[in-house]
Order: C-alpha cells, then sequence, then structure tokens
C-alpha cells in the first residue's frame, strides 16, 4: 500500500522532528549536567564526611589534653599551696632562728680552775651547772667591765661570756 503525504504536513512532520530531537538533546546535556553536579556533590559529602570524622578524633583528642592539663593544673595549685605554706614556714622558722641568734649572741663558758667545763645559754644556768658540781651558792661577783680578772687558775669556778660567731 501506497501512503500519499502532503508536503505541507512532511514539512510539519519533519519540524516536530527536528524539533523533538533538539528538545532531546537539550535534555541529555541537562541529565549529563546533572549527573556531574550530583557527582560533585557526592565527592562533596564523602569529603565532608571524611573531615567531619577527622575532626571528631581531634576534638576527643583536644578534650582528653584538656583533661590532662586540667588534672595537671590541679596538681601544680595544690604543690603551688603546699610551696607557699613552706615558705611561710620557713620565714617563720627563719624569724625565730633571727630572734634566737639575736638574743644568744653570746654564750657563758664555765671555768674550773682556768679549764673548760661547760658551755652554756645563759649565764644562771652556767651558774646553776657549777652550784650542782659544788660551787657554793654566794660569792659570784661580776668584776667592773675593763677591770683586770685575777688568772683563771686561781679561780675554782668562773663564769666567761664569749662572743657567738665574731660578734661583740
Amino acid at each position: 500500500m501506497i501512503a500519499i503525504v502532503r508536503t505541507r504536513t512532511l514539512r510539519a512532520l519533519r519540524a516536530d522532528l527536528a524539533y523533538t530531537e533538539s528538545c532531546n538533546a537539550t535534555e541529555r546535556a541537562e541529565t549529563d549536567r546533572q549527573a556531574r553536579a550530583a557527582e560533585l556533590a557526592t565527592d562533596s559529602v564523602i569529603r565532608a564526611e571524611a573531615t567531619i570524622e577527622t575532626l571528631r578524633t581531634a576534638l576527643a583528642e583536644a578534650q582528653a589534653d584538656a583533661a590532662g592539663a586540667r588534672g595537671a593544673l590541679a596538681v601544680l595549685e595544690t604543690q603551688h599551696q603546699l610551696d607557699t605554706e613552706d615558705r611561710v614556714a620557713l620565714r617563720m622558722l627563719l624569724r625565730a632562728t633571727r630572734r634566737q641568734h639575736d638574743r644568744m649572741g653570746r654564750v657563758f663558758v664555765l671555768l674550773r680552775f682556768g679549764r673548760l667545763h661547760s658551755v652554756h645559754a645563759t649565764q644562771d644556768a652556767a651558774e646553776s651547772t657549777a652550784e650542782a658540781e659544788g660551787a657554793p651558792r654566794e660569792g659570784w661577783t661580776s668584776t667592773a667591765p675593763g677591770a683586770a680578772l685575777p688568772p683563771a687558775s686561781e679561780v675554782a669556778w668562773r663564769v666567761q661570756p664569749l662572743p657567738l660567731g665574731g660578734a661583740a
């Protein structure tokens, strides 16, 4: 069977075909563009997930470091408080030692016939020791400053003040 088609219909059909092919090409181009965009988006999502995982790991490490630093800080604060208390205690001991040294700028030596018998912090302590050893309770005298003392070998008991550390 033979079909007869008019020229005008043939031209219209060809125009429709060309239009359809043009639309088809445009749609393919748009599909390719969207496929590339989808690939880029997928790659971006994968990179973002990898970055998120890296950041989570870094955050966990930073939190662990911060916890360690807080623990170290607590230890250092405690040590600082102990050091401060130690310094306060040392200052008090130093003050007490200086006061004691100021008081004990000299010692009192107990001599028996010129020979060293004992050393005492106070004159009273030296005299008490001499009395405990048999020295008479009375008769302790002091000489005037600058006056000559009798020879030590002639005196049974003598208390002699001596400066400490070269202090006068």
